[in-house]
């Protein structure tokens, strides 16, 4: 079956068709435009999804080809900003299937919410189109799973997950300062997340779809529902639907760094969790505002916090998020803005056990995410964050997540055969139930 009768079959709403329906592992591939041109395709124009077109837009050989929303006011918009900021005219599409069967599109950037990433990078890959698909990688376990099985079959195309401190200096800085010893022998990462959008919105009434809004193509593969302002355009992530709260909107951030700087490959064999709703006034929400999150390890340990409605970290580091790694000889200190090492004091040799360092210059670093994933498809190189790399931390805040919703103080993760060994409850969630005509993509 050739890429047009696929995409065609799949924008009629037709029955899903499996990865291994579709010619041999990695025959399906774009081929890079004349003169070395890229052209980029992007899903979801609202917020973080723009912002990485135009990190994309600012590297040589870069084109707009197409831009794709199911908001006709957020599409026109920035299709203008397009045409005055790089003097390029996108495509413009309310369906992202109509998108995919554009030829001429290479890459394709995925800035939907969550529930979407995994169907549309399947799509992608199936079209032939690199991919870069904004962080938590999925909204479930199995679309991780399945979102790895597709990178691997279609291994001629390039997925980057957006999870960018992967490409950032002061945490690269600060995982090499761990691995040369700088610290002495881990023992344990402090991480927190603090942030008044985490509590939620205000609660509101249900209303009529704004005119414009294609609010059954935003719902997809998620249950119906009616309209709501406090679940759509950005409130999303705090319903269990479409996203996993401030655990996993920054978690899946920090949680990445502390996972790095432990050598931890694989998702967690077991989490102690407690996770509520502790804010003072009710919210719109069905994810939680605070929670506690203990990953044990045989010599060393995780500890995660997350705080929604405030904005002030623990003591002494006032940062509202961050990392605290542990050694014998010093606690590295790390965000995105500032990195610094606390050195332990020596009695007995009357000296620091550690050299004092501190770098303070740190800034986003989407932009060298970007290029580190423009370079792995012109020269064929892994990018920074692959599939197996945002499974991982997905699956370390998903597992928290299920504890919390299933009121298991303890899961117990069986990687092998993908379930929980302890929690039949946590285990029905694992696999998403896609609403019709959509399907759940399968390898």
């Amino acid at each position: 079956m050739n890429r047009r009768k696929f995409i065609s079959k799949t924008a009629l709403g037709s029955a899903g068709i499996g990865l291994s329906a579709i010619g041999l592992p990695g025959t399906l591939t774009s081929v890079v435009s004349p003169n070395n041109t890229l052209n980029v395709g992007l899903v979801g124009c609202r917020n973080m999804g723009f912002g990485i077109l135009k990190h994309h837009l600012s590297n040589q050989g870069i084109r707009c080809s197409a831009l794709c929303d199911i908001d006709n006011t957020i599409l026109n918009d920035r299709a203008a900003e397009i045409q005055k900021t790089f003097d390029q005219k996108p495509k413009l599409f309310r369906d992202f299937r109509k998108l995919l069967e554009q030829k001429d599109i290479d890459v394709v950037i995925i800035g939907t919410p969550d529930h979407w990433h995994c169907l549309m990078t399947v799509y992608a890959l199936q079209a032939g189109k690199h991919v870069y698909v904004e962080k938590p990688m999925a909204n479930t376990i199995q679309e991780c799973n399945i979102m790895v099985r597709a990178g691997r079959y279609y291994n001629k195309q390039i997925v980057q997950v957006g999870q960018q401190q992967r490409s950032s200096f002061i945490f690269r800085k600060a995982v090499d300062l761990l691995n040369n010893g700088s610290a002495g022998k881990l023992r344990k990462i402090n991480i927190w997340a603090n942030f008044e959008y985490g509590a939620g919105s205000q609660i509101v009434p249900d209303e009529p779809v704004p005119e414009g809004i294609d609010f059954e193509m935003w719902l997809g593969p998620a249950p119906e529902r009616s309209f709501n302002r406090s679940r759509f355009h950005g409130n999303w992530r705090h319903f269990w639907d479409y996203g996993g709260g401030l655990v996993s909107d920054w978690g899946v951030h920090l949680l990445d760094i502390g996972l790095w700087a432990g050598g931890l490959e694989a998702p967690p064999e077991k989490v102690l969790v407690y996770g509520g709703n502790t804010f003072h006034e009710p919210r719109s929400r069905e994810t939680f505002d605070s929670m506690s999150v203990i990953y044990p390890h045989n010599d060393f340990v995780i500890n995660f916090d997350v705080t929604g409605g405030v904005q002030r970290g623990p003591s002494p580091w006032n940062m509202p998020y961050g990392l605290a790694i542990t050694g014998d000889n010093a606690t590295i200190t790390v965000d995105r803005n500032k990195l610094k090492i606390y050195p332990e004091w020596d009695a007995q040799a009357k000296k620091a056990k550690a050299e004092d360092y501190s770098f303070a210059e740190g800034k986003e670093s989407h932009g060298e995410h970007v290029k580190n994933f423009l370079d792995s498809i012109r020269n064929g190189t892994k990018p920074a964050c692959p599939p197996e790399t945002g499974r991982n931390a997905a699956l370390h805040v998903h597992i928290p997540n299920l504890a919390a919703r299933t009121g298991e103080p303890v899961l117990i993760w069986d990687e092998t055969n993908n379930r929980f060994t302890n929690s039949e409850k946590a285990n029905q969630l694992i696999t998403p139930s896609y609403r019709k005509p959509w399907t759940l993509p399968s390898v």
